[in-house]
C-alpha cells in the first residue's frame, strides 16, 4: 500500500532551480511563471546548497525596501542551515509525516553526494494518495 511506495515514483524529477549568485528578482519571476512555492538553490555541479521559498523572497523585497538597498541575491536570503532533505528511497508516508511536523511543503530529494536529483511537493503527495484511491481524473493538471 501507500506506506511502502518510494519518493522516486513520484518526486517532480527536474525541479525549477537557482544558483545563490542569481539576483533575487530573477528568482521570485522562476517561482511566479511556474506558479511554485519556492526553489531548489544548487551550485555549479548541481549540488543542493539551500532552498528558497516565497517567504524568503518576501523577506528580501522588504529588506531592500526598509533599508533603501538594492535586491541583493538568492544566497543571501536563502535558507541553508539544517536542510529537511530526502533520498529517491525513502518511504512517501514517513516524508509525508515529517514534512507535516516540520511544517515544510516542499523537500528536495538529493543522492548521497548531495547532488539534486529532484523534488517532492505535497502536492506530489496528495497526487499519491489521490491514484491509490480512484483513477487520474483528465481535469488533474500535473
Amino acid at each position: 500500500m501507500l506506506k511502502q511506495v518510494e519518493l522516486k515514483h513520484y518526486m517532480v524529477q527536474n525541479p525549477v532551480k537557482v544558483r545563490a549568485d542569481a539576483n533575487l528578482l530573477d528568482a521570485i519571476h522562476l517561482i511566479l511563471v511556474n506558479k511554485i512555492s519556492g526553489l531548489c538553490v544548487v551550485d555549479e555541479r548541481n549540488k543542493l546548497i539551500g532552498v528558497l521559498s516565497e517567504t524568503d523572497c518576501l523577506r528580501g523585497v522588504l529588506s531592500a525596501t526598509y533599508n533603501d538597498s538594492g535586491i541583493g541575491s538568492v544566497g543571501e536570503f536563502m535558507s541553508s542551515q539544517n536542510l529537511h532533505t530526502a533520498s529517491p528511497g525513502d518511504h512517501i508516508v514517513d516524508i509525508a509525516a515529517d514534512m507535516l511536523k516540520h511544517k515544510i511543503r516542499r523537500r528536495p530529494v538529493i543522492d548521497s553526494d548531495g547532488t539534486l536529483l529532484g523534488q517532492i511537493t505535497i502536492r506530489q503527495i496528495l497526487r499519491a494518495v489521490k491514484e491509490f484511491s480512484s483513477p487520474k481524473d483528465r481535469t488533474e493538471r500535473d
